[in-house]
């Protein structure tokens, strides 16, 4: 009896380890090896788009499944987080690359180097994959990008006798806030040229500054990154501050809002245009009423022309995924340049993949498409990609700064002192 129990024991034991070693994210049975894919898809063609890439991967490889897990933006942060520190997060992980700075710091994701093919490292340009290296690491694949663009109402537009600006020659920042005043006194009392929807305003605040210069975020000789800031910072957010506060062609009641929030106003013409996400179109296409005419315009250029910060979407693999090798082949699948197109299009985005970028599908004048097709080709890095502590600093500091100047309760100075000192404070806690 004492032997029979040994053996239980140690089998019980032998059992528990194998267990423990398997990891959080892939499933393994004695049927098909599984990978937990969690997908921040919303939109319905999006979320259509990759259970469908999901099925056609499951049908041609029997003995490895993926399985498609929803997840949200609202909450991925801290949700990652959580499955992270239990063991449970999933094998290949949908964020973006401003997400993931502390996760790759932080040894959660694994350093994709090696694990991926030529192909794929090859078609997507060295800028977008600055996005996603951290210390020397890559952590992540970057497939959609979305510039920010205006749309605009045509009709008014057009009545209104404005230049309308291409992405070959855009208005400058300085054109761009004469614009808005002409166009303004066509359109009537109660009636403004530009919404700007900054109920988030820190992304759009530096990722629009580049064109003029601004970056805000600069590394030291010492290798640390300080805040600092220049001329160049204050171009985009003193033009919209002036817009709302002295020139009166955006309303203050905006600011508050999201972007979604300022549709219906666009769609009854109390706004001729709102800057936003290039992803916008689709609300837009969907809900405008019969009759509406509308355009996609480019951003204001600076001195550094139509070059504008993205965080692009990424894919990445969990560091404790035992399954590494397998999960690589499903995101090379996942991101042929055929189906990146069906993956941008079913999100209203950008592909990265310069050879997704070639496909006629997205060069025509319909919805806009050609003209984000010609800002890629301008995309940059978010000036805060690689910081450690920016989802603090954002939060904490620049946020409600930003509010706060937009709307007038500040000057200038005071934002400056506010983003440099206190920010400096945030980042220095990270960076010891």
């Amino acid at each position: 009896m004492r032997g029979r129990r040994t053996v239980i024991c140690l089998l019980i034991v032998f059992g528990l380890l194998l267990t423990g070693c398997s990891g959080g994210g892939a499933e393994r049975t004695s049927g098909p090896l599984v990978l937990r894919f969690q997908s921040l898809a919303w939109q319905q063609e999006s979320v259509e788009a990759n259970k469908q890439l999901v099925a056609e991967w499951n049908a041609a490889h029997p003995d490895v499944q993926v399985r498609y897990v929803q997840g949200s933006w609202d909450s991925v942060h801290d949700q990652l987080l959580t499955s992270f520190e239990g063991g449970e997060a999933p094998d290949i992980i949908h964020d973006a690359s401003d997400d993931l700075a502390d996760f790759a710091y932080g040894g959660y994701l694994a350093d994709l180097r090696g694990l991926l093919p030529a192909r794929l490292t090859a078609d997507i340009p060295e800028r977008s994959w600055e996005t996603t290296t951290f210390g020397g690491g890559v952590y992540g694949v970057p497939f959609l990008q979305e510039p920010r663009v205006i749309m605009a109402n045509k009709k008014l537009l057009e009545a209104s006798g404005v230049r309308i600006p291409t992405p070959a020659k855009p208005w400058s920042w300085e054109e761009f806030r004469q614009v808005a005043r002409d166009l303004t006194a066509t359109m009537g009392e109660g009636r403004y040229a530009v919404a700007w929807p900054l109920k988030e305003p820190v992304s759009v605040s530096l990722n629009l500054g580049l064109s003029a210069g601004g970056r805000l975020f600069h590394r030291e000789d010492d290798g640390k990154i300080r805040i600092r800031f220049t001329d160049g910072d204050v171009v985009m957010p003193g033009t919209v501050r002036d817009q709302i506060t002295a020139d009166r062609t955006a309303p203050r009641s905006t600011l508050g809002m999201g972007g979604s929030d300022t549709l219906p106003g666009f769609f009854g013409g109390r706004y001729a245009m709102v800057p936003l996400g290039f992803s916008y179109r689709q609300q837009i296409a969907q809900q405008a009423p019969e009759g509406f005419e509308w355009m996609v315009l480019p951003a204001p250029a600076g001195e550094e022309g139509l070059a504008q910060g993205v965080s692009p979407q990424t894919l990445s693999i969990a560091e404790d995924s035992p399954y590494k090798k397998e999960a690589a082949r499903f995101i090379d699948f996942l991101l042929q340049p055929r189906n990146m197109v069906r993956l941008a299009r079913g999100d209203w985005m950008l592909p990265t993949g310069t050879e997704a970028l070639r496909d006629p599908s997205l060069h025509t004048a319909k919805d806009g498409w050609a003209t984000g097709v010609a800002l890629a080709e301008h995309l940059r890095p978010a000036p805060a990609q690689s910081v450690r502590g920016y989802p603090e600093w954002k939060d904490k500091v620049a946020t409600p700064a930003f509010q706060e100047y937009y709307s007038g309760a500040i000057d200038a100075q005071e934002l400056e002192e506010r983003l440099v000192r206190d920010g400096n404070r945030v980042l220095a806690r990270y960076q010891r």
